[in-house]
């Protein structure tokens, strides 16, 4: 197990180090006949590019992607789509100065233990610019959904202990992309830039929440025991670095409420089987129920920071004092919203392809019976 593909039937496997030449993803299971261009994914790209605010890592980087293969006339064939993008502002000089010592937070130690040898360039694989591969499949699978009349959006609900206020689906769609905390809560997000900013001035770094609602995914998505739907989401949502912890619905919260307060009542409504709450975050029993599935993730700090830390010395195995210089995001939540949206696509769209809502070979095909 090499632990670089996600998924059953749409598979994506990324490729690259922070440092190397390029980084990329090979999508795999994609049906043919999907409208696809480098504009599609260039969108999402741009998203999660680094320098785009004072609360972003400020490495310029255009993050211009190009497909590889998988497309003819801007249409999907089928095949393995490629995508690559090549990285042009590394500066490892940082990390020659620190190539002995272990970040704390950082994957350093780990990947030491496992390989006996690491990429000591901004992380090489544990890096945050591994999630191009990511945000580039995403893509993919949003235009996937799209045919499907199904939406996935994400916006930072909390940093740093500021949370916003409850925010309408309206505003998630006009305010999030429109600031550079993409908080859809406008005033709060404000109060958060603010915080960041004051983080980034004493060395420190913020974590957050960020939640991921998908929208209009029809009832009967998703499988009964071991490849549960919100299984699926939560493994998908883990895997990105940083995360910390994942909740669906009520999440922790229903620890401590009743069942009677937990239950979502039933109704029927234009025609069609509701439920008057949404504590289940859209999923029963693995399986979803047409309401809007809602996510969120728990964000930890950046753990590159500028404040002086205690580590050791892997070469002397001593112990050491250790200080990080170079360009790092003081907030990462801002950032891996286009990333979160990315992983809550690909598992959406892999099940639809399972459960028959998404011919696995070609588009303009329906399955028997239908």
């Amino acid at each position: 197990m090499s632990g670089n593909t996600f998924g059953t039937l749409l598979k994506v496997t990324t490729w690259g180090e922070s440092h190397g030449v390029a980084i990329g993803c090979v999508v795999d299971g994609c049906p043919a006949g999907l409208e696809l261009s480098e504009a599609d994914v260039q969108r999402e790209l741009d998203r999660r590019r680094p320098g785009q605010s004072d609360v972003t890592t400020q490495r310029t980087e255009s993050d211009s992607v190009r497909i590889l293969s998988g497309t003819f006339r801007g249409v999907t064939t089928g095949t393995p789509i490629s995508m690559i993008v090549f990285n042009q502002d590394a500066d490892s000089s940082k990390y020659d100065r620190i190539v002995d010592l272990l970040r704390p937070g950082h994957a350093d130690y780990t990947y030491h233990e496992k390989y006996g040898v690491r990429d000591h360039r901004g992380g090489g694989r544990a890096s945050a610019r591994e999630t191009i591969g990511r945000v580039a499949a995403g893509a993919v699978a949003k235009k996937l959904l799209r045919e499907q009349r199904v939406e996935v959006l994400g916006h930072v609900i909390e940093i740093g202990g500021i949370k916003a206020e409850n925010v309408s689906i309206d505003q998630i769609r006009s305010n999030v992309e429109a600031n550079p905390i993409r908080c859809a809560d406008t005033i709060t997000s404000k109060v958060m830039h603010d915080a960041v900013v004051q983080a980034k001035g004493a060395g420190e770094s913020l974590g957050g929440i960020v939640e991921i609602v998908a929208l209009d995914v029809p009832p009967g998505v998703g499988e009964p025991v071991f490849n549960k739907l919100n299984a699926d989401l939560a493994a998908g949502l883990m895997g990105i670095g940083a995360v910390k912890g994942v909740e669906i619905g009520a999440g922790f919260k229903a620890a401590s409420m009743r069942g009677s307060e937990m239950n979502d009542s039933f109704e029927i409504k234009d025609g069609r089987i509701h439920t008057t709450t949404n504590n289940a975050g859209g999923i029963l029993g693995g399986i979803s129920t047409g309401e809007p599935i809602i996510t969120r993730i728990a964000v930890k700090p950046t753990p590159s920071i500028a404040k002086p830390q205690k580590t050791v010395n892997i070469k002397k195995m001593e112990e050491s004092e250790l200080r990080i210089e170079g360009r790092h995001d003081p907030a990462i939540p801002p950032r891996i919203v286009p990333v979160a949206e990315a992983m809550v696509a690909l598992v959406l769209a892999d099940h639809m392809i399972q459960n028959g809502f998404i011919h696995p070979s070609r588009l303009d095909r329906k399955l028997e019976g239908e």
